[in-house]
């Protein structure tokens, strides 16, 4: 008998041609592999590298796509960043004048920044444990009278 494999579902957000070099974005998304959302929303926040700002919006765009579709209903702190990587993108081409006639190419990188997001296993396991929890009905109660309140008034003298 075969195991039977349930295949994960992901979520992806991806950023293209951010004008940064993919060897700058790759050290910061290497961070944030495999850590939970809040956990890398952290990491990004107090990073001193400036694209860790596009990776944070990435970041943030797969958290809205997760949350916003209506066949998951995730919770964006439940969520895992499952892969984080940086693709080179175009190379934008550019020359500066140099001494004696010259000229020095310039590249100006750019790279494209995907974000990939899965439930954690805690989540599956509660949702599995709610899913597979016998779903209680209760009986209607049958209606019961009222019991008239009695009030007791005080009198007071004078």
């Amino acid at each position: 008998m075969a195991a039977v494999e349930t295949q994960q579902q992901l979520v992806r957000a991806q950023a293209k041609y951010v004008r940064s070099s993919a060897r700058k974005a790759r050290l910061i998304t290497d961070l944030i592999r495999g850590r939970s959302v809040p956990e890398a929303r952290t990491i990004l926040a107090f990073s001193a590298r400036a694209v860790a700002e596009d990776v944070d919006k990435v970041l943030r765009s797969a958290v809205a796509n997760a949350e916003s579709r209506p066949d998951l209903h995730w919770n964006g702190d439940d969520l895992v960043v499952v892969t984080a990587y940086a693709d080179e993108g175009p190379t934008l081409k550019r020359h500066k004048p140099r001494a004696r006639g010259r000229v020095n190419a310039i590249m100006k990188r750019t790279c494209h920044i995907t974000v990939e997001l899965a439930q954690s296993p805690q989540a599956v396991a509660r949702a599995a444990e709610a899913a597979a929890a016998p779903k209680r009905t209760r009986k209607p109660k049958a209606e019961e009278p009222v019991a008239a309140e009695t009030t007791e008034t005080e009198e007071g003298t004078e």
